[in-house]
């Protein structure tokens, strides 16, 4: 009777030892299953996320659309980011409005550095321009239409306001 007494003293003991553990999951009980259902609405929210676009690829021809583009023009080491184009053009843009009192010749290696970039900008943005095919007001005329093209594709560039001269800074 020994053994049994010995027996039912360390279950006793163990029982009361988990006890606190077995309050603990009583009470936490509905945050594990909340858990558990956020975890499987996730995977199957992510599963069939994953499905749509799958027949999306499928439905489109994704591969079609992409057959054409070369992706190592991309990776070239001369290629220049669009953000340093864009503030050349914006720094070369105050530069042209605020002309006055420059030389003829400053004032048309600025134009020149501006429809350089303006051509660089049209390249990375695949519009086609035509500056370098032309001169005088024909010029002109192409450059705003460039200009508006890179608006609409999200290039902001500073536009010249009727009446106002650009503010000039003061070393």
């Amino acid at each position: 009777m020994a053994g049994g007494g010995a027996l039912t003293l360390v279950l006793a003991f163990l029982a009361v030892a988990c006890l606190p553990a077995a309050f603990a999951l009583l009470f936490c009980l509905d945050e594990i299953f909340d858990r558990v259902a956020c975890g499987w609405a996730e995977w199957r929210d992510g599963r069939r996320e994953r499905r749509t676009i799958a027949q999306l690829d499928r439905a489109i021809e994704v591969d079609a659309l992409t057959r054409d583009i070369d992706l190592s023009q991309l990776d070239r080491a001369d290629r220049q980011p669009l953000e340093l184009i864009a503030a050349d053009l914006r720094r070369l843009g105050g530069h042209r409005l605020a002309a006055r009192g420059r030389s003829v010749v400053w004032h048309a290696s600025v134009i020149d550095g501006y429809d350089d970039r303006l051509r660089a900008a049209c390249r990375s943005l695949g519009i086609t321009e035509h500056l370098t095919e032309l001169t005088g007001v024909d010029r002109e005329i192409e450059r705003v239409r460039v200009e508006g093209l890179l608006a609409r594709a999200g290039l902001a560039l500073p536009a010249a306001v009727a009446g106002r001269r650009p503010g000039h800074r003061r070393a």
